[in-house]
């Protein structure tokens, strides 16, 4: 399966089949996110939030490989993610793009 975030793929033709998506909602375990509130008083990076963040869009883009082949899509176009958090410690991932067929 070809990803890109782009509207094209150099040198196919394709045709459009639907839209694609996957999303997770992710938390920390309440001693890691314990122990990332006391790093935000001495600065740097909260490791287990960025490993958090790694993992759900790995986890989404999985989930949307799979509709997407489902549907018989030989790639994903126009690939796209946005994050929310969803409460304290715990964010929403979301990728979407377009499954499309090479003619």
């Amino acid at each position: 399966m070809i990803l890109v975030n782009t509207d094209y793929i150099s040198k196919k033709e394709l045709e459009t089949l639907t839209i694609v998506k996957g999303s997770t909602i992710q938390s920390k375990h309440l001693g890691k996110d314990i122990l990332s509130g006391f790093k935000t008083l001495v600065g740097g990076e909260l490791t287990a939030y960025s490993d958090m963040m790694n993992e759900a869009r790995a986890i989404a883009t999985k989930r949307m490989v799979a509709e997407a082949q489902g549907v018989g899509a030989d790639a994903i176009i126009n690939i796209r993610y946005a994050s929310s958090a969803v409460m304290g410690g715990a964010a929403e991932i979301m990728v979407y793009g377009t499954a499309v067929k090479f003619v």
